[in-house]
Formats: structure tokens, sequence, C-alpha cells
């Protein structure tokens, strides 16, 4: 079992290195590529992509790379998902908000049938976001779980901190505090008089707190 456990992360990977690496090809010929490769930061691999040898896993990976670099599921809960995949659908067939530029970034593209689109947004949906519970997290709105509802709120729902134990937490702030640089969320180096201060130590401190045990 372990061993076959590491055939298909190692299958996965390959097979997402030549999509990756086609994707950065057609990049590189276009000039709208700088703006493609930034939509998302290249911070999540497809070995950590959860149930990697499923069907939705391969197909996410086939189609989503083609314009950026390969999403978390766990980027958005559910619901939010169902609007997100509605949105690329159209803008892969060369059709969205920026009209001809739009149908230009699209060129080379391929777009999921309407069936690959439901296995899509199936396996998107069953290992997205789980938002909290406010009602469990009373020090969600009081001082100690501050820099956490305003640093994570700014990307996607805030998650359960009961989606991972303490040591998981650790390794997924460093991949937000990442992420929020790559996508220019990070505010200047000093602090500005009445202005919250998102502190990673406070941030850690309330996902420490209520982390699966």
């Amino acid at each position: 079992m372990r061993y076959s456990a590491l055939f298909l992360i190692f299958f996965v990977t390959a097979l997402a290195a030549d999509e990756i690496a086609d994707a950065r090809q057609r990049w590189s010929e276009s000039p709208h590529g700088p703006l493609l490769e930034r939509i998302l930061p290249p911070t999540f691999e497809a070995a950590q992509l959860p149930e990697p040898d499923s069907r939705g896993a391969r197909l996410t990976i086939a189609y989503c790379v083609q314009c950026h670099n390969l999403p978390n599921p766990a980027m958005h809960d559910a619901t939010r998902w169902l609007s997100v995949v509605a949105r690329m659908v159209p803008r892969m067939e060369g059709k969205g908000n920026l009209g001809k530029v739009m149908a230009d970034m699209m060129v080379g593209v391929r777009s999921p049938s309407d069936e690959e689109t439901r296995v899509i947004v199936a396996y998107l949906r069953k290992h997205g976001q789980k938002p909290i519970d406010a009602a469990r997290y009373p020090e969600l709105f009081q001082p100690a779980g501050e820099s956490f509802r305003l640093a994570c709120n700014q990307c996607h729902a805030l998650p359960d901190p009961k989606r991972h134990n303490a040591v998981e937490w650790r390794a997924v702030v460093v991949r937000m505090q990442e992420n929020m640089e790559w996508m220019n969320r990070v505010v200047g180096t000093k602090p500005v008089p009445g202005e919250p201060q998102l502190r990673v130590e406070d941030i850690l401190a309330f996902l420490e707190k209520h982390a699966r045990r």
C-alpha cells in the first residue's frame, strides 16, 4: 500500500510537471504571460492535492494550470467553488470580461466538457474550505482572534481551526504568508497608528489553541 501511494504521488507530480511545463511555454510566448503567471501564487504543488489519484484531481491539474498556477481546493468553500468554476469555464472558451484580450489570452487553451466540469466542481467542493462556525469560537471577535480573522478573510472564508493540528497549522501559515506577499496583500513594514497589526504569533496562538488534537 505504501509503495502504491508513493507511485500515485509520483505519477500525479509527473503529470502536473508536464502540464505546467506546457503552460509555462505558452505563457513565455504570450504577451499576457506575466499576467497569467501572477494570477495565483506558486506555493501549492500537485503532490499536496487531496486524493491525488482521483479523476477530479487529474482534471483540476489538466485544466487549471493552463491559465495560472495550481489552485489549492481549500482556497474557497464549497459554495464559492460553484461560482468560481462557472466563471472560469467561459474564460477558457475565450469569453469573459476582457473581450478580445480574453480571446487572445486563451489561444491554445482547452475547456472542459460539461461532464468534466461537473467532476471538477464535485472534487473542489468535496475538498473545499470548511468555514469556521463563529458561534463555536467567541474569541473570533475578541482581541485574541482579531489577527486571524482580519488576515485570513482577505483571501478566503475563515477556516475551521479543527481542519489541521497545531504542527500542520504552522506550515499552512508559512504558506499563507508567502501567498500574501505574492498577491501584494501585505502592507508596509511600519505600523500605522490606529490600524490593527496582524501578528503571526497571535494568529498561530489562536489556531493552535483550537486545533485538531
